[in-house]
C-alpha cells in the first residue's frame, strides 16, 4: 500500500504514514475539519515513485493547488516536532510540479536541518523514514498558531494564539508581525484580525483536540472567506515542562524544585524518588517542617503551600531557603508570598503540624548538639568520623540473603532515615558558624572577604577525594599517554578486565567507589561499578602541566589565604566592633573547623544506597532470566511494589519498565528545570518581571571571591568533559561528583545554585571564583568563548574573542 486517503488513516498507523499524517487521520477521524488529501507511504521508493496513482490520486481531490508536507516517522514526537527541518511546498498546481515537489519533499529526511536535528536528540537516522503529505489548498483570510497551553510560561489555564491576515507561513515564518491574543475562557474583545467569536472557536477546538491527545498542542490553522475554521496540523508542544499532578484542593499549590541542593538536575529514576522522598522527609522532620515530596518531571519538588498561606512559617520561609535553595529559589518564593491567591489563611486553617512533645525534644537535641560541637568541635569531629564508620560497617549486608525473596525483604525492612545526632548536628553547627558572620560584620568586613576566610577548608571528605584522585594523576605520569589519549570508557573496561598498569585506582575506588555523578539517585550506577567518569577526570589532570597550578598547591594556598584573611579581619573587628566582631570571628574559626564536614553525612548514607542497589541488581538479574525484566537495571524503573508483584507473583514488568526508560530518556535531554512551579504549571520565574541590565555582563551570585578569565567550557555530563587547564567550567548545576574537575578549572559559572551548596563551597576551598545562578548560563554563553569571571561582583562578562574549540550540541526547540 503506497497511497492512503488521509480519512483511512489512524493514530497507530505512525510507521507507515509518519507523525503528520497519523495526527491529520486522527483529528479527521475525531470529527476535527481538516482539509482533505492522501498521503505516499514511507515505503514509497523515491526514485521510482507511482506517479500513475499519484497522479489519479491528486485529480480526485479536483485538482488546483496542493500542499506538499513531510510526514517523517520522528516527526510530532512528545520532544521532538521537527518544526521547519524538513521542508513544504504550498500552492503546488499540476501533475509535473507535484511530483517534483513529492520527491524533494521525502529527500529533505536527510537534508542538512533534519540531520543536525535528529543529532541533537539522539535519534538514529537509520530509524527514520519519509511519508508525504498532499492536502487541498485553503484560501485563507486569516491563519496562524494556536498554543493549547501557554508556551512562555507553562500555564495550563491559558492558550494563546498568533495570527495574521493571509497565508499561516507568515507566522509560523516569523516573516509578518502577527497579532498576539492570551485565552483564558472569558469572552474577548474585538481587535486585530480576529472576532471574538473567531476566538471563540479557537479556544473551544483547542480544548476538544487537547482532550482528545490527551497533551498540550501546537495547533496549526485557518479560517478562509466564508468563516470557516480548517485545522491544518496539531502536534504536541515540546518544551512545556510536566505540571504538578492533580490534586482535589480547588485553591492553587506552589512547588519548589529541591533536586539542586544535591546538585541535581537531571530526572530521578523511579526507584530512586522513594528512597529520597523518604530522605528529604527525614532531614526535615527535625527541623519541626512537613513538606510533601511531589514526582513532576522525574525531579523531586516540595509542596510548600501550607507554609506559604500559614502566618507564622511564611514569615521566616525565605530566610529559611538562603543556605541550600539559594536566590532564585528566595526571589520566586517572594513572588508567590506577594501573590494573593496565597494570602495567608486563619491560624489553624492550614493544616500545618504545631509543635509537638516530640518537635520539642528534637529542639533540644538539636540545642545541645550544636552548643557542645561549638564547644569543642575536635571532639565533635572525633565522634563524627565515628558514626560514619559505624554507618559503613552497618551497610554491609547481614549473612542470609541468599534467594531473591530473602534480598528483598532485606531491600524493604532495611532503613537508613534514622537521626545521627552526632553526625548531623556538628554539620548544623558548621553551617550556622559560616553563614552568620557576614551579618556581623557589616561594615567591617565586605562579604567576598567572608567568604575568603572559608576557602581551604580542612576535614572535607569530598575535597579529600579530590586531592588523592589528583595524586594518583601524580603518579600516572609514566602512564600519561594511555590515559589521555585513550577513550575514558575504553579505560574502564580495561581497568575491570585487570589489564590497566597499578596506578592506584582499585584502593581508590576501594575507598571512595561507592559516590557517583547524581549519587543520591539509587538508579544511578557507581563509580565502582563503571570508573567511566574517574577516567576523564585523571585524563584532565594529567592534561595539567604548570606544577604551580597543581591542585594540591592551589588547596595550601586557599588555606593559607584563608587563615591570613581571618586574622585581618580579627585586627579589624576588634577595633571597630570588639563585641559583635569577637562573636564573628569566634564562629569564623569554629566554621574552619566544622564547616568542612558537610559532605561527611551525605557521604556516609551512601553506604546504605550502594548496598540497596546492589541487592537490587542481584534481584534484577533473576527477574531478566525469568523474562520478567528485559535487563538487570531495568528494576530501577519499577517501584518496590512492583518488584515485589515480580518477585512474588510473577508478574510481567518489561513493558512498564520500558516506557518509564523512555520518558526518563527524554527528560535527560531537557536542559532547563523551573526552580518554581505553581498546580496549573506556571513556571514562577517566567512571570517574574524581568530584571533590566546596563551591559553585557551577566548577573548571577558571587559564590566564591576572585576573578578569572579565560575559556568557557559549557559541560552537562562530567563523564566525558574535556577540561583543559584554564578553562571556566560552565555548567546547569554541580554535585560532589563533579568538583574533581575543579581542581583544573579557572573558574565555575551555574545557572542556579545555593552559597552553601556542594559546587560553591568546593569551590571557595579550591580558591577558584564562582558565580552562581546565572539565569541561562549553559545557553547563553558557548563552549570556547573568552569570558570573565568575578565572584566578588557576581558578574560574567562575555568578550568578543574565542579560543579554538569545538561547543558541545545544545538542544534547539522542534
Amino acid at each position: 500500500m503506497q497511497i492512503i486517503a488521509l480519512s483511512d488513516i489512524t493514530a497507530h498507523m505512525r510507521d507507515l504514514v509518519g507523525g503528520k499524517a497519523a495526527g491529520l487521520g486522527d483529528l479527521i477521524r475525531h470529527g476535527e475539519r481538516v482539509p482533505p488529501g492522501f498521503c505516499i507511504t514511507t515505503g514509497t521508493d523515491l526514485d521510482a515513485l507511482p506517479e500513475a496513482e499519484i497522479v489519479d490520486a491528486y485529480q480526485r481531490l479536483g485538482g488546483g493547488p496542493v500542499a506538499v508536507r513531510s510526514s517523517s516517522t520522528a516527526e510530532d514526537l512528545p520532544d521532538a516536532s521537527f518544526a521547519g527541518q524538513q521542508d513544504t511546498f504550498l500552492d503546488v498546481t499540476g501533475a509535473t510540479d507535484l511530483l517534483t515537489a513529492v520527491r524533494a519533499c521525502g529527500r529533505s529526511l536527510h537534508g542538512p536541518r533534519a540531520t543536525a536535528y535528529r543529532d541533537a536528540r539522539h535519534i538514529d537516522h537509520d530509524t527514520a523514514r519519509m511519508a508525504v503529505v498532499v492536502q487541498r489548498m485553503i484560501a485563507p483570510a486569516v491563519s496562524g498558531v494556536l498554543f493549547t497551553a501557554n508556551p512562555l510560561t507553562g500555564c495550563r489555564t491559558q492558550m494563546m494564539v498568533d495570527a495574521a491576515a493571509g497565508p499561516g507561513t507568515a507566522v509560523v515564518d516569523g516573516a509578518t508581525a502577527a497579532d498576539h491574543y492570551v485565552l483564558d475562557g472569558s469572552d474577548q474583545p474585538a481587535r486585530g484580525v480576529l472576532t471574538p467569536a473567531h476566538l471563540a472557536d479557537l479556544h473551544a477546538a483547542g480544548a476538544r483536540i487537547q482532550a482528545h491527545t490527551g497533551s498540550p498542542q501546537d495547533v496549526e490553522w485557518a479560517i478562509d472567506e466564508q468563516g470557516t475554521l480548517w485545522i491544518l496540523q496539531s502536534r504536541p508542544i515540546t518544551t512545556l515542562f510536566p505540571p504538578p499532578p492533580a490534586t482535589d484542593k480547588p485553591q492553587p499549590r506552589v512547588y519548589l524544585e529541591f533536586g539542586h541542593v544535591q546538585g541535581m538536575l537531571q530526572p530521578v529514576t523511579p526507584m530512586g524518588m522513594a528512597t529520597l522522598r523518604d530522605l528529604i522527609a527525614a532531614m526535615l522532620a527535625p527541623l519541626g517542617l512537613r513538606v510533601e515530596i511531589v514526582d513532576i518531571g522525574g525531579r523531586l519538588y516540595g509542596d510548600l503551600t501550607d507554609l506559604a498561606r500559614d502566618r507564622s512559617a511564611r514569615k521566616r520561609l525565605v530566610k529559611l531557603m538562603a543556605v541550600d535553595f539559594g536566590p532564585r529559589a528566595q526571589a520566586a518564593m517572594e513572588h508567590v508570598l506577594a501573590d494573593p491567591r496565597f494570602a495567608p489563611l486563619e491560624r489553624g486553617a492550614t493544616g500545618t503540624r504545631r509543635a509537638n512533645p516530640a518537635a520539642l525534644r528534637t529542639a533540644a537535641r538539636a540545642l545541645t548538639g550544636i552548643l557542645r560541637a561549638l564547644a569543642r568541635p575536635d571532639a565533635a569531629r572525633t565522634r563524627l568520623f565515628h558514626a560514619v564508620d559505624q554507618m559503613r560497617l552497618a551497610s554491609a549486608a547481614p549473612d542470609g540473603p541468599t534467594t531473591t525473596a530473602d534480598r528483598l525483604r532485606l531491600v524493604q525492612t532495611r532503613d537508613a532515615t534514622d537521626s545521627h545526632d552526632e553526625i548531623t548536628w556538628p554539620v548544623v553547627a558548621g553551617i550556622l558558624a559560616a553563614s552568620v558572620p557576614s551579618h556581623l560584620l557589616k561594615g567591617v568586613a565586605e562579604p567576598d572577604e567572608v567568604q575568603r576566610v572559608l576557602g581551604g577548608m580542612p576535614h572535607n571528605v569530598t575535597i579529600e577525594m579530590d586531592l588523592a584522585l589528583w595524586r594518583i594523576a601524580e603518579r600516572a605520569t609514566a602512564h600519561r599517554h594511555l590515559l589521555r589519549d585513550t577513550p575514558p570508557h575504553e579505560l574502564a573496561l580495561l581497568h575491570h578486565q585487570g589489564k590497566l598498569p597499578d596506578i592506584g585506582l582499585t584502593a581508590f575506588l576501594d575507598r571512595y567507589g561507592h559516590r557517583g555523578v547524581a549519587e543520591v539517585d539509587l538508579g544511578v550506577p557507581r563509580w565502582a561499578e563503571d570508573p567511566t567518569p574517574v577516567f576523564a577526570m585523571l585524563a584532565n589532570y594529567l592534561r595539567l602541566t604548570d606544577a604551580d597550578q597543581a591542585p594540591d598547591r592551589r588547596f595550601a594556598r586557599a588555606a593559607a589565604t584563608a587563615e591570613a584573611t581571618l586574622d585581618d579581619i580579627a585586627t579589624r573587628a576588634g577595633r571597630r566592633r570588639p563585641v559583635r566582631g569577637r562573636l564573628a570571628v569566634f564562629l569564623l574559626r569554629r566554621a574552619r573547623a566544622l564547616a568542612g564536614l558537610r559532605e561527611a553525612g551525605k557521604f556516609a548514607g551512601l553506604y546504605h544506597l550502594r548496598e540497596m542497589r546492589r541487592h537490587l541488581l542481584l534481584i534484577g538479574a533473576d527477574l531478566t532470566a525469568a523474562d520478567l525484566l528485559e535487563q538487570p537495571d531495568d528494576i530501577m524503573f519499577l517501584t518496590l511494589d512492583e518488584v515485589h508483584d515480580a518477585v512474588h507473583e510473577g508478574a510481567d514488568q518489561r513493558s512498564a519498565a520500558a516506557a518509564r526508560k523512555v520518558i526518563h530518556s527524554r527528560e535527560l535531554r531537557r536542559r532547563t528545570v523551573p526552580v518554581a512551579l505553581l498546580s496549573d504549571g506556571t513556571d514562577v520565574e517566567a512571570v517574574r518581571p524581568a530584571t533590566p541590565t546596563t551591559d553585557a555582563a551577566l548577573r548571577g551570585v558571587g559564590a566564591a571571591p576572585g576573578r578569572a578569565t579565560g575559556p568557557a567550557r559549557v559541560v552537562h555530563d562530567p563523564a566525558t568533559a574535556h577540561i583543559e587547564p584554564g578553562d571556566i567550567l560552565v555548567a546547569a548545576t554541580t554535585d560532589p561528583g563533579w568538583t574533581p574537575l575543579f581542581l583544573t578549572a579557572a573558574a565555575l559559572v551555574t545557572d542556579t545554585g545555593a552559597i552553601m551548596a556542594h559546587g560553591p563551597t568546593v569551590a571557595r576551598e579550591y580558591g577558584i571564583p564562582a558565580v552562581i545562578c546565572v539565569p541561562d548560563a549553559t545557553r547563553r554563553i558557548t563552549t570556547g568563548q573568552i569570558i570573565t569571571v568575578d565572584g566578588a561582583a557576581g558578574t560574567v562578562t562575555p568578550h568578543e574573542a574565542t579560543a579554538p574549540a569545538v561547543p558541545e550540541p545544545t538542544l534547539s526547540r522542534g
